[in-house]
């Protein structure tokens, strides 16, 4: 039998103390700004803490950002987290849309240095006038307003641009300086490589929530490459259950929840009570995993 089918030692069905918390990307089109909203409706119920929205460098993807930010306030009760990055915009460009964000409403950022404009992988060298690097960013935000909350990203196996696990970590513990109150981890198949990683975090006197991410597949080709770019490892056994079924979308589907409900009720096993789902626009696979561990819509646990 599937572990993830067992209830959780720590979390017995119903019980509604764990915190989820889930990611989307701003819609390109009509057919995905469907997708994305039959997402967060069906998400919604589970009462996340809140939602967070991402953000590209171009213009277009960040009035994209800005957009679905201000319709989550105006039509849903969830709380947003806009994502905001350093990359292609001067210091006073990116204080402006802090200022924005906060008129409008929102109390939470998602504070990232971000990747260059010419894309993942390449050289990253800060916008001339422009934020340093992720810290810079927290202490420009915290500077605009204090009472933004600011969370953070932090790295299992370290960041592609990071030298060693240390300097990663030094980095880490700047941001937190800076006034960042959560960290959220890029996603990781391994969850040894989690708590490794909170150890040294802890070690260091960092002593933030470090909220594992939770990536459910939902194309394994396309995790393999997002993976790569990220620096995250694949193990074999992850590619090992999904071989031979490039055509098999359905059965994929089911291979793709079981494995992430085994990470996540394994994470739980072992004390976590917080997750944060990169959700990729889909709503499916998250809300099956929340029900396993133990999450139900908020209608159902008041009645």
């Amino acid at each position: 039998m599937i572990s993830a089918l067992r209830p959780s030692r720590f979390m017995p069905p119903g019980h509604n103390r764990i915190n989820v918390s889930f990611e989307f990307f701003p819609p390109k089109d009509e057919a995905m700004e469907k997708t994305l909203w039959e997402s967060v409706e069906r998400l919604a119920p589970l009462a996340p803490q809140f939602v967070s929205v991402t953000y590209g460098a171009g213009g277009s993807t960040r009035e994209r950002t800005h957009a679905t930010v201000k319709r989550i306030l105006a039509e849903t009760s969830l709380t947003p987290a806009a994502h905001l990055t350093c990359v292609a915009a001067t210091r006073g460009e990116v204080d402006e849309i802090v200022r924005e964000y906060h008129n409008a409403g929102v109390r939470h950022i998602v504070a990232l240095r971000g990747d260059p404009v010419s894309g993942a992988g390449e050289k990253y060298a800060p916008t001339p006038g422009g934020y340093e690097n992720a810290a810079d960013l927290v202490g420009g935000i915290k500077r605009v307003s204090p009472d933004f909350e600011v969370s953070v990203s932090a790295y299992p196996e370290r960041h592609p641009d990071s030298a060693t696990v240390e300097a990663d970590i030094d980095m880490l513990k700047a941001k937190v300086d800076a006034g960042a109150t959560r960290a959220i981890t890029q996603f990781f198949f391994e969850n040894d490589l989690y708590f490794r990683y909170l150890d040294r975090v802890r070690a260091r006197g960092i002593d933030i929530p470090i909220v594992p991410g939770i990536l459910p597949v939902q194309n394994f080709k396309a995790a393999v490459n997002f993976a790569a770019r990220a620096g995250a490892s694949v193990p074999a056994w992850l590619a090992e259950r999904f071989a031979g079924l490039d055509g098999d979308p359905a059965t994929r589907k089911l291979i793709a929840a079981a494995v992430a409900a085994e990470q996540a009720i394994d994470l739980l096993d072992r004390g976590v009570t917080s997750f944060h789902f990169y959700t990729m626009n889909r709503a499916d696979l998250v809300y099956a995993i929340c029900h396993l561990l133990g999450l139900r819509p908020a209608v159902e646990q008041a009645a």
